[in-house]
């Protein structure tokens, strides 16, 4: 069910019966010295695809840049300014809709991302009433954040503990081992559990975790703890949003 893998004919067919479509949007940035950069994309995408095969919806192409603006003093780390992420998801929604498209459900991976794709909603429905008044397509927009559901929160507290941290989670690269597990890095952290606390920018981040991890002791992973929680997201949200996709 991944939209760039089906023909327009096979897209056509599909919307006799369907409307909704699922949208993977992550990030590219550092997750620490063991982690990969691509984690919240790869995460995002993950679930999407699990979700996609449960509900035979098509998946669009992830969306593997996002607002990343305080990991910039990391290497490799990638951004994307929040008015240009808004337009981005515009973008995207718009064109689909085009089609006939009228449930978009957004699967984020990256916790920075979730104020631009609020954001960008309301830049959606508030262009849609301007251009069409009541005439406007009945075109909605949900966001979930697999990485904040309650199963997925539980299993974490319950394996992790306060390991598990705010950011080069555990959990998060757990999913990654499991989907790719050639790419496990095998490196020392020290200390084992990052320091918490807070940052203002790109530079107070650097400053304050200075190996990029935030509370985390990303060790504590495995692939195999990778696939529950692949398996715990995809359910919640299969059973949370089928509803909203079939629209």
């Amino acid at each position: 069910m991944r939209l760039q893998l089906a023909t327009w004919p096979e897209v056509t067919e599909y919307l006799t019966t369907h409307r909704g479509v699922i949208l993977p949007i992550g990030s590219t940035e550092q997750h620490g010295p063991s982690a990969l950069v691509g984690t919240d994309a790869i995460t995002a995408e993950t679930v999407a695809w699990e979700v996609g095969a449960a509900l035979n919806v098509y998946v669009a192409p992830t969306m593997a840049v996002g607002m990343a603006h305080h990991h910039m003093a990391f290497a490799g780390s990638m951004t994307l300014r929040p008015s240009t992420m808004i337009a981005m998801i515009r973008d995207h929604v718009v064109s689909l809709s085009a089609h006939g498209f009228r449930r978009f459900l957004f699967i984020n991976g990256h916790g920075g991302n979730i104020p631009t794709i609020q954001s960008a909603f309301y830049e959606i429905y508030e262009e849609q009433r301007a251009t069409h008044g009541a005439n406007a397509p009945d075109i909605q927009c949900g966001l979930v954040n697999w990485f904040n559901s309650p199963p997925v929160v539980e299993a974490a507290r319950r394996y992790f503990g306060d390991a598990e941290g705010g950011h080069a989670t555990p959990s998060e690269v757990a999913v990654t081992w499991h989907a790719y597990p050639d790419q496990i890095r095998d490196v020392p952290l020290n200390p084992p559990v990052a320091p918490d606390g807070r940052f203002t920018d790109w530079r107070s981040l650097r400053a304050n975790f200075p190996d990029g991890r935030m509370g985390s002791n990303p060790a504590l992973a495995t692939k195999e703890l990778g696939a529950e929680f692949l398996r715990l997201a995809r359910d919640y949200v299969v059973k949370t949003q089928a509803d909203f996709l079939a629209g």
